[in-house]
Order: C-alpha cells, then sequence, then structure tokens
C-alpha cells in the first residue's frame, strides 16, 4: 500500500534548500576533492581518494533520499481547528490522567517524539483523525493493551 507523504510548509522549504545545497555546492566540493586526491598516486592505497568516494556515495544516496521524497510530497498549511488533521495541533488527555499532552500531527519525515511532532502514520493519530474536540476514542496499542483519550482542544 502507498502512503503520500506530508510535510509541513517549513519542512518541505528546509528539505527543498538542502537538495540544492547538496546537488551545487557540496557536489562542487566532493568533486574538487576527488581530483585532488586522484592526482596523488596509486589509487589502491590512496586513503584521501577512497573516503571522497565515499563521502560521494553518502551525497548521492542523500539527494536520491531527497528527491523520493519531495517528488510526490503533500504539504500541509496549520490544519483545521474544527476536527484533528494533519498540520494542526491536538491536545489531549488519555483516560484516567489529568495531565494534558499536546502534539503536532505531521508527515513520518518530519516526526519527533521530543519535539511533540507525531506522524499521521501512528495508531494514535489514525484513531483520532477527523475527530472533533471534546470526543473520546480508542486505539489498541501495538503492545496490546487498549488506550483512551479524550480530545480537549484542537489547534
Amino acid at each position: 500500500m502507498e502512503h503520500k507523504e506530508y510535510l509541513t510548509k517549513e519542512k518541505f522549504k528546509e528539505l527543498t534548500e538542502e537538495l540544492v545545497y547538496l546537488k551545487t555546492t557540496k557536489r562542487g566540493e566532493i568533486a574538487k576533492e576527488l581530483d585532488q586526491t586522484g592526482s596523488m598516486g596509486d589509487l589502491r592505497e590512496n586513503a584521501e581518494y577512497h573516503q571522497a568516494r565515499e563521502s560521494q556515495a553518502e551525497l548521492e544516496q542523500r539527494i536520491m533520499q531527497l528527491e523520493n521524497i519531495l517528488k510526490d510530497v503533500v504539504v500541509v498549511d496549520g490544519g483545521s481547528k474544527n476536527e484533528v488533521g494533519i498540520g494542526g495541533t491536538v491536545v489531549l488527555t488519555k483516560q484516567g490522567q489529568k495531565d494534558k499532552v499536546e502534539y503536532k500531527i505531521v508527515g513520518a519525515e518530519e516526526a519527533n517524539m521530543s519535539e511533540g511532532k507525531i506522524s499521521v502514520r501512528s495508531p494514535l493519530v489514525q484513531a483520532m483523525l477527523r475527530k472533533k474536540k471534546g470526543e473520546e476514542f480508542s486505539f489498541t496499542a501495538p503492545n496490546g493493551s487498549l488506550m483512551r483519550y479524550k480530545i480537549e482542544n484542537i489547534k
């Protein structure tokens, strides 16, 4: 099953700028390094040349990865304030707890729990998509336990 990749405008801009930098500046730097190290004698024993080739391979792999992400990406804006959706921020309480947690719903490429950014592909988000403020929902966590939440607010 093919998944769409979602990015916020900020992340899309960041990845696009990285791709341009890698294809222009960084490629040029590595090409120059390969020229310099390639002229240093026997290539079989030239550690600097082999390091430059490895750097070139890593660069090309990252460029290909970025191109794949960006080619079919859906850029999302702040999301709806009426229902849970990609690009929006949701405030939840877990059943039996008083503490509220806040998550920004983002694409998988952007997910980062330490920043409160949760992937649209996560079971939690899948269970709350299109729900409204005040609604309760539940889902089965990967460990098999039933999780229950209430949507306190949608920002």
